[in-house]
């Protein structure tokens, strides 16, 4: 692969952090919780005011790639390293996000719907362009596929497990820290769940062809 190709494919992930971040401030502005993968972030963030979501994503992803360090140890490869700044990025453009899904007014329940619809659709194709530069993985992803390769089970089945178990800790994590009371972790968080999946899928399919002549020319 060419140095110019690389580039171009790391710009398309940079980009891809941006839309995400937008994504996933929308389903946090929409306050019906956030996708599973933010979810604990988002609690924190919820009882912990002074530190920004963003913020927290970024101490969320950073344990992730220290728990990829101590799950493969020499199998670490350095390259990855470059999740922590990449993390920063992510946790930056959530916070920007934020300020923009803020114009929104948001009034209403149906108003909410609406916010982490959008949310979903904007996460799902920020998400595609990522799976198009096929650069490096997400600290989420990577941590996932960590467990995977060790375990030798598949990707797809570790990645159900993880999101239902890190969704049961984000709910386990609100009680304790408001009193036995669920926070942040909503319907939205089942409809990001759901549906996120097949908005990558359909961005994935609408744009690789276009995307990757771009890429490679």
């Amino acid at each position: 692969m060419k140095k110019t190709e690389i580039a171009k494919r790391y710009i398309l992930f940079i980009i891809s952090l941006f839309v995400s971040g937008v994504g996933v401030a929308f389903t946090k502005t929409g306050a019906l919780g956030v996708s599973p993968i933010s979810s604990v972030a988002n609690v924190l963030s919820l009882r912990f005011t002074d530190i920004t979501i963003g913020n927290w994503l970024i101490i969320t992803n950073c344990l992730m790639v220290l728990g990829q360090i101590l799950i493969l140890r020499k199998s670490f490869k350095p390259i990855q390293l470059l999740q922590i700044p990449l993390s920063f990025l992510f946790g930056y453009f959530t916070d920007i996000g934020m300020i923009i899904a803020g114009i929104v007014p948001v009034n209403s329940y149906p108003m909410q719907l609406v916010m982490v619809v959008s949310g979903v659709v904007i996460l799902g194709f920020g998400i595609a362009l990522a799976v198009i530069a096929n650069v490096i993985m997400n600290a989420g992803e990577a941590f996932v596929k960590a467990i995977a390769d060790t375990l030798h089970k598949n990707f797809g089945n570790v990645k159900v497990v993880f999101d239902i178990s890190y969704v049961a800790f984000s709910i386990v994590l609100s009680m304790l820290l408001f009193n036995g009371s669920i926070e942040g972790t909503r319907e939205g968080t089942l409809i990001a769940a759901v549906c996120t999946g097949f908005t990558v899928k359909f961005f994935t399919k609408l744009l690789k062809k276009r995307l990757n002549k771009l890429l490679t020319k």
